[in-house]
């Protein structure tokens, strides 16, 4: 893993590696060698690297309706921060200047919207600290980290809506969805199902 100072490096780092369109998280190994990474990859990624810069290894589940999960590596300093690969430009890193995290997955509301523009947010977990998984080998193993999914599927989630604020949800504005998927990886996009 290279020495990296501060997660905005981190980001720099992921925003360089190709989009693997395929479900289940692999290990920061992994990641490096094959220069590939969803947005589970890269937040596992994301949180053994913030470990080495004495942060613990914090992942946060976005849950979405009629659209992809989203997963980050969450840290703390001055305030929460975050750090995500993702196939579209608005989902990736935030500054640590949120109050909870609450706060910060908040952020994050407005530009979560499938390519129909339907929003799509819903919950998201309590964090999850990686060293739970130590056992696993997490940081360099070569094998799929499906235990670490299992988990995060089933912790505590708290939703971010309540049903009238979904029913009044507006679209995403074409040119706001024209930036967020610019440049994305079109085959790892989520296709909503018709009704």
């Amino acid at each position: 893993m290279p020495q990296f100072r501060k997660p905005s490096e981190i980001q720099q780092f992921l925003n360089g590696l190709k989009y693997r369109e395929d479900a289940g998280a692999r290990s920061p190994v992994v990641v490096e060698r094959t220069r590939t990474a969803n947005c589970f990859d890269g937040a596992v990624y994301a949180a053994a690297a913030l470990e080495t810069m004495g942060y613990p290894p914090l992942i946060v589940d976005l849950e979405a309706k009629n659209d992809d999960d989203h997963v980050i590596a969450v840290y703390r300093s001055a305030g929460w921060g975050a750090v995500a690969k993702s196939n579209t430009t608005l989902l990736r890193s935030r500054e640590a200047v949120y109050r909870s995290l609450r706060e910060l997955v908040m952020s994050y509301f407005d530009g979560y919207f499938n390519i129909e523009g339907s929003m799509s947010l819903r919950r998201y977990s309590a964090p999850v600290n990686l060293r739970r998984f130590d056992s696993l080998r997490w940081r360099c193993t070569e094998e799929w980290l499906d235990p670490i999914q299992d988990h995060l599927n089933h912790v505590r989630h708290y939703s971010v809506i309540t049903r009238p604020m979904e029913r009044a949800l507006a679209r995403a504005e074409p040119i706001i969805m024209r930036a967020c998927f610019l440049n994305s990886n079109r085959r790892g996009l989520y296709r909503p199902k018709r009704k």
